[in-house]
């Protein structure tokens, strides 16, 4: 075999090589989610029962409060329970969003998702936000918050970064893009946007997690080698990095049983 045949043998496998170890990179950062209305004590459960695959387990379940203490005893011990408050709508009242808050403390869940009042915030109105959100940073002390900014919904860049700059400010320790139930969720300009106002404020050591609509390996990859690009290699690992899905799981699986990966689910 010539060089040059060398070389062209040996690149499928580099790349093979790549695309297994952005899957592991993806399963260890997964918030493996199910927040279907219907969502009953069997189904979460089932949603334990992969997070023990033969892979390796994700970074955390999330799941509704009603069913986070269920999930705890479910889920191996080295996973986190997440759950989420004020979830989907993203309104204002705050005594609501305590209560989630409160009942996932609870529950012994040690990650608190809570949805940005972004129509307050589209509306001019930060300080309702900011409100609600420190509310919430105070009734989960100790636990890590997540603060999902709906950003399809806001959609203007300059709107997205303040908002990101402001879920900073009272205390986020994670940037994440949706909930999943609007119809744009993650995008690339939305994570550039969030991850560039992480490493713009001066001692910000928050993370970013890309939800909504990340169904692939290629998926994920886009949003690792965003982190990696601005963050830094130190960030790509679940202190710093989540993917929130549902059917993540299955791709990430195929990919690492030797199965070729999908593509890119979004169109980007």
């Amino acid at each position: 075999m010539n060089d040059i045949d060398r070389t062209a043998s040996e690149a499928p496998a580099t790349q093979t090589a790549q695309t297994a170890q952005t899957a592991r990179t993806a399963l260890a950062c997964l918030d493996l989610t199910s927040l279907n209305d219907a969502d009953t004590e069997a189904d979460i459960a089932a949603l334990a029962a992969r997070a023990a695959g033969p892979f390796g387990a994700p970074a955390a379940l999330c799941v509704w409060p009603r069913l986070a203490a269920f999930a705890r005893r479910e889920a191996p011990a080295a996973v986190a329970i997440a759950a989420v408050a004020n979830f989907p709508h993203g309104g204002t009242d705050v005594a609501a969003a305590v209560r989630d808050t409160a009942a996932i403390v609870q529950a012994g869940a040690q990650e608190v998702d809570v949805v940005l009042p972004w129509r307050a915030l589209q509306a001019g109105d930060d300080r309702t936000a900011a409100a609600l959100l420190a509310a919430v940073r105070r009734a989960c002390e100790g636990l890590r918050l997540k603060v999902i900014l709906e950003t399809g919904e806001l959609a203007d860049d300059a709107l997205i970064r303040r908002a990101a700059a402001l879920a900073l400010a009272e205390g986020a320790d994670f940037l994440k893009t949706s909930t999943g139930k609007v119809p744009v969720g993650a995008t690339a300009a939305a994570a550039r946007a969030l991850l560039e106002t992480i490493a713009a404020t001066p001692g910000a050591t928050a993370g970013f997690k890309a939800s909504g609509g990340v169904r692939t390996v290629a998926d994920a990859a886009l949003y690792i080698g965003l982190v990696r690009e601005i963050l830094g290699d130190s960030a790509v690992g679940p202190q710093r990095l989540r993917l929130g899905a549902s059917g993540l799981l299955n791709d990430i699986e195929a990919v690492l049983g030797g199965a070729a990966p999908a593509a890119l689910s979004q169109g980007y």
